[in-house]
């Protein structure tokens, strides 16, 4: 494993000047200017890329995965154009993201690093708060000067573009609109136009010459409850615009969509206003992805039940094949690798057992893979930085990741590149090797020790913010324990679903058998007869540490 520290590292290239222009659409972009970086070596050799992120997606709602299928063998969910590509694809089966929330599972991938090495000041302050311990939680964001995926392949004659869902790129001095304003409200839109060219400066620097229709957080975060519902007509718009442009070099779009993920609720999702987008309300509707009135009636015709976020999915089918076909039209589709990537597992969001860190994804590209159509090896979110540029032939220079390029899988002359992946969230560690899992759950002492006085104050703050949004308050008794991520009586918003599915939830030591117990349901790290494996894996866990950022109670001491 290799030790990185971002801010050791030059800066590879020259910002880009950039023009921001504004249609009439509310989509916004940040270009290129012609003398932006070196010119492209064989650029129509090298192939396209477009990385497909979704948000918070059950693997229920996939078809290509085992859980996609009912009994008797039909699909549960209506997405022929996903279908299609994932048909054409190779799937990870076992693939993995080292922190199973949003902003640190971005960071991994955009970086090829863990998330403990963000150098963001809510990350590195809420470190000192700790005494020492990190605690990766919503808090890792990308900064300026470190290097990223979009800043090698742009300085190698890339094109780059991203479009939806940020929420990992740091902005700085954002200011905060008024909550319950109305959604013509002029200072409440200047307030986000303001922060909205924050943020294009923001992720300009961070490698990507395009932004468009750009969401800093979900839409719940924008900030302003009259704009908080999804859009994904907004988004689909910012990526053909992207792919629309006139360019001779290769491209690297990525794009993330906000949903499954919450609001789910049919009036704030595909059945909201339109208009609606994150920099206030359009003129009109967009016309660039099937009506939305034909969502439900199509998956009644499919004979899917038009319930249960299923209407959503297929909205973000029909973005998919715009995608597709535009790319089709462009002639680009056959020289264009294409990664469907989800953030996280969801059944156990914020923690790090299988339902939170197993995640899903495939790559294709022009002919499959020789390793097939499918994958067991192990595979982390980190690996998707090296396996790209090796793809794209681009050096990663001086840059060094903690992911491994998969290559030699998808080529079928490996088996594995990995003998172990390592996890980091809040307050746990934990490393996966070959069967066996270990989980480590250490509270440092400025949480163990925390004043009752001092919870009461985090849970009234916490319920407070919870109602504002219109979301349940879980407890109001201080002396609840907290989750695994988050110091909060009961624990936070996003992962207390996870709570109370696993009888060892709160045990300092978890041994796992994944091969017979997948739900990890029975923790055999107190069995005697499992004792060596349960130090093996300790051992594991320990090396990883060693590279890290800050102790770890017992298993690394200050």
């Amino acid at each position: 494993m290799r030790l990185i520290h971002p801010l050791l590292i030059p800066l590879l290239a020259a910002l880009f000047v950039s023009a921001c222009g504004k249609p009439k659409d509310g989509t916004e972009t940040v270009k290129a200017g012609s003398d932006s970086g070196p010119e492209a070596v064989a650029g129509s050799k090298r192939p396209n890329i477009l990385f497909l992120i979704t948000d918070d997606q059950f693997k229920q709602h996939m078809n290509w995965m085992p859980e996609g299928r009912q009994a008797n063998g039909k699909f549960r969910n209506f997405t022929p154009n996903t279908d299609r590509l994932a048909d054409h694809a190779t799937v990870f089966d076992r693939q993995y993201v080292t922190s199973p929330v949003c902003t640190p599972s971005r960071f991994a991938v955009l970086t090829g690093m863990y998330p403990s090495r963000s150098m963001a000041g809510v990350f590195l302050d809420r470190q000192r708060e700790l005494g020492g311990q990190t605690s990766v939680e919503w808090n890792t964001f990308i900064t300026e000067g470190m290097p990223t995926l979009p800043k090698l392949l742009r300085d190698a004659g890339y094109r780059t573009g991203i479009v939806g869902k940020n929420h990992v790129v740091e902005v700085n001095g954002m200011d905060k609109p008024e909550w319950l304003a109305k959604a013509d409200d002029p200072a409440m839109l200047k307030v986000l136009r303001e922060n909205y060219d924050k943020q294009l400066d923001a992720i300009h620097e961070a490698g990507f010459e395009f932004g468009a229709s750009l969401y800093y957080d979900n839409p719940d975060f924008i900030g302003v409850k009259a704009l908080a519902s999804h859009n994904l007509d907004w988004i689909a718009k910012g990526a053909l615009d992207f792919l629309d442009e006139k360019d001779e070099r290769p491209f690297f779009l990525y794009c993330a969509v906000t949903i499954p993920h919450g609001p789910g609720e049919p009036e704030r999702s595909y059945k909201a206003d339109p208009r609606i987008t994150a920099l206030g309300m359009l003129d009109e509707p967009l016309d660039v992805l099937p009506p939305r009135e034909t969502l439900e009636p199509r998956l009644e015709e499919a004979g899917v039940p038009a319930k249960w976020g299923r209407p959503n999915l297929l909205w973000l089918d029909d973005m998919v094949g715009a995608l597709v076909t535009k790319l089709e039209e462009t002639g680009q589709l056959e020289n264009t690798i294409i990664v469907y990537f989800n953030d996280h597992g969801q059944e156990a969001k914020g923690t790090i057992y299988e339902g939170g860190v197993h995640s899903e994804g495939f790559i294709s590209h022009n002919g499959p893979f020789p390793v097939g159509k499918r994958t067991d090896a192990l595979v982390s979110n980190l690996d998707f930085a090296p396996t790209l540029l090796e793809l794209a032939d681009v050096s990663p220079g001086d840059a060094r990741f903690d992911g491994e390029s998969i290559v030699p899988v998808l080529k079928g002359d490996k088996e594995q590149v990995h003998e172990s992946l390592f996890f980091e969230l809040g307050f746990v560690r934990g490393v996966i090797q070959g069967d066996w899992k270990y989980i480590a759950l250490r509270y440092p002492e400025p949480v163990a020790g925390m004043s009752v006085e001092k919870r009461q104050q985090v849970l009234d703050r916490f319920n407070e913010n919870q109602k504002r949004r219109g979301r349940p308050v879980y407890t109001e008794n201080p002396r609840t324990p907290f989750s695994h991520v988050q110091a909060i009586p009961g624990g936070g918003d996003a992962e207390h679903m996870s709570i109370g599915k696993y009888p060892a939830f709160y045990d300092q030591d978890q041994l796992y058998n994944l091969a017979e117990d997948p739900k990890e349901q029975r923790n055999l790290a107190g069995d005697s007869r499992y004792a060596a494996k349960l130090d093996e894996l300790k051992m594991a866990l320990q090396a990883h540490l060693k590279e890290m950022p800050g102790p770890f109670g017992d298993l690394k001491p200050e």
